[in-house]
């Protein structure tokens, strides 16, 4: 699990991680990032997007290692 309820990270070194995959996502998907961090203004629609994005990766990336296989 990456996160808690409370929105802090279990594994704080991962943020730099999912922000990466945060912005790889969004330029893949053509969704503007908020240059202030914001993302109350993001449509429902583009975060939904980026959510389901970035779920699809860890869920390749988690497969990969259970099978032996590299990044």
């Amino acid at each position: 699990m990456a996160g808690n309820r409370s929105g802090q990270l279990v594994v704080p070194q991962a943020g730099q991680a999912l922000q990466q995959m945060k912005l790889e996502a969004a330029q893949e998907l053509g969704v503007q990032i908020p240059q202030d961090g914001y993302y109350g203004n993001v449509s429902t629609r583009d975060a939904g997007s980026l959510g389901g994005y970035i779920t699809k990766k860890l869920v390749q990336i988690a497969e990969q290692q259970l099978s032996g296989g590299s990044r």
